[in-house]
């Protein structure tokens, strides 16, 4: 046996192991589950429960839970600086013709130009995912339009949302 490989081995040996308390904790979705029920069910809505396949570091203390938007919920330890996106179902709190007609842009013009960044999602009924792109033509709501990744070999297409907005279906 060679040398090198002897004192690795020596170097193992001395090496505690770790107990269970020490491992590293994920966080307990049951608990989150309950906090983003409670905040969807003050907004009118239903939480959509975390895909347990997530796997996070736990949250030293509680997980802020706040509203982005009428459809999506951000779970947050600001300690640890994870967030989560949690989808919302039901009635929009904010669904009124008059709020809508605000919110839609003018058929023609494009929300979207070349060389804009773009975050682009992908939501699932257990999670969303959030993407930063960079539009490679422009768009107007509706229109699938290219988008450029981190580097230059990447490229997808995803569906306009709005301005700077965009998603790719399930």
């Amino acid at each position: 046996m060679s040398r090198k490989y002897l004192a690795g081995l020596a170097a193992c040996a001395l090496i505690p192991a770790l107990p269970a308390s020490a491992q590293q904790a994920t966080e307990d979705w049951q608990a989150i589950d309950a906090l983003t029920g409670m905040v969807a069910n003050a907004l009118g809505r239903t939480a959509t429960p975390v895909d347990r396949r997530i796997k996070l570091e736990r949250c030293p203390e509680q997980a802020s839970v706040t509203a982005i938007d009428a459809h999506t919920l951000a779970v947050r330890c600001a300690s640890l600086g994870w967030r989560l996106r949690v989808p919302m179902t039901g009635p929009a709190a904010d669904a009124t013709p008059a709020a809508a007609s605000f919110a839609r842009p003018v058929a023609g013009a494009p929300v979207v130009r070349r060389g804009d960044n773009v975050r682009v999602t992908i939501d699932t009924q257990s999670f969303s995912i959030a993407y930063a792109a960079v539009a490679t033509e422009d768009g107007r709501v509706g229109e699938t339009i290219a988008l450029r990744g981190n580097d230059a070999k990447s490229t997808l297409s995803a569906t306009v949302t709005g301005p700077g907005r965009a998603r790719i279906a399930d």
